[in-house]
């Protein structure tokens, strides 16, 4: 009896906790959805955009598909996919690279004749490494490959640098706001000036009041960024995002959404909802002139980080209508 009562006040007093190796399934969504879209960054332009212009009216369209093997076919294959499911052609196409891979490849050359735009995400590497010139070879010949391309190019240099887990190679936004400066110098020396540069941290860094350290200036900058998800937290897109509307609306950039995505933990019909609401949202904060959706479900993630949305019909029939409205399809 004793034994039975002292595990009850453990219960009591402890919680129940999660046994499992996966995460506890997450609290039924239960914020509202249909209220008015968030509007902060209203800023009409001119923007100081870099030679990637941002359109006068409206948004372009992108993503990111992971495709099934990460060569050339797999990249054609992935992104022809989702246009073809979509039935319209993406204005851009976010793809990444290592610091070491190279930029213009057969898959980007075979983008761009195909009309799209590219968004390279480059995961440089130890800023302070950087700044000794250990890497400057290999920075040159990433600004002669872009360089060749021959045609405006976003670049984002090391996207979400605020994240907690980068800290070791990024040091602190002091070393990072050098290492960028540095990379743009040797970009310049290589004329490499196709190039619009992307600052793009986490929504949940503006959330905690750490990103804007990271911010290089607006002499550095031409397109302020913002990667947003609903995934461990469901939210509005316009509260999730926020803190980070409210800093770049202060700044003459346009903007584009790195990365968004609602994961598929919440299930179907809340997915939808999430996704109505951001195309409300993007719309209402005329700032924002470009969003590219991250239709991936990374490998070994939880439910929680798993954004892919075909498979799941009343969600992608949702995706559908902000990727078919004239807004983002001009």
């Amino acid at each position: 009896m004793r034994r039975g009562l002292a595990i009850l006040l453990v219960l009591l007093l402890g919680g129940c906790g999660w046994g499992g190796d996966d995460p506890p399934p997450p609290p039924a969504p239960s914020p509202d959805l249909s209220a008015a879209p968030r509007a902060v960054a209203v800023q009409p332009g001119p923007f100081q955009a870099g030679p990637f212009k941002p359109p006068r009216r409206g948004a372009l369209f992108g993503a990111w598909i992971k495709p099934d093997e990460l060569t050339h076919v797999g990249r054609l294959t992935a992104v022809a996919g989702l246009e073809q499911s979509m039935g319209r052609k993406l204005d851009f196409i976010n793809t990444y690279r290592r610091f070491e891979q190279m930029m213009g490849t057969p898959s980007d050359q075979a983008f761009l004749s195909d009309g799209a735009s590219l968004m390279i995400s480059w995961a440089t590497g130890d800023n302070r490494s950087i700044l000794t010139g250990e890497h400057d070879d290999l920075i040159r010949k990433q600004a002669v490959a872009i360089r060749a391309i021959k045609k405006p190019v976003m670049l984002r240099m090391r996207w979400e640098m605020d994240r907690p887990n980068l800290r070791a190679t990024m040091w602190s936004g002091e070393d990072y706001i050098a290492a960028w400066r540095y990379v743009r110098k040797l970009f310049r020396e290589e004329r490499a000036d196709n190039v619009s540069w992307v600052w793009c941290p986490t929504a949940e860094g503006f959330v905690r009041g750490d990103a804007p350290q990271f911010y290089p200036g607006d002499d550095q900058v031409d397109w302020t960024c913002v990667d947003v998800y609903a995934g461990f937290d469901f939210q509005p897109i316009g509260t999730l995002m926020g803190p980070f509307l409210e800093w770049a609306a202060k700044r003459p950039k346009p903007i584009v959404i790195g990365e968004f995505g609602v994961a598929r933990a919440w299930g179907s019909a809340a997915r939808a909802a999430w996704l109505k609401d951001a195309e409300r949202t993007f719309k209402a904060n005329r700032q924002i002139k470009a969003v590219a959706y991250f239709e991936s479900n990374p490998e070994g993630n939880s439910p929680n980080q798993q954004f892919r949305l075909i498979g799941d019909d009343r969600a992608f029939k949702q995706f559908l209508r902000l990727a078919k409205d004239p807004y983002f399809n001009r």
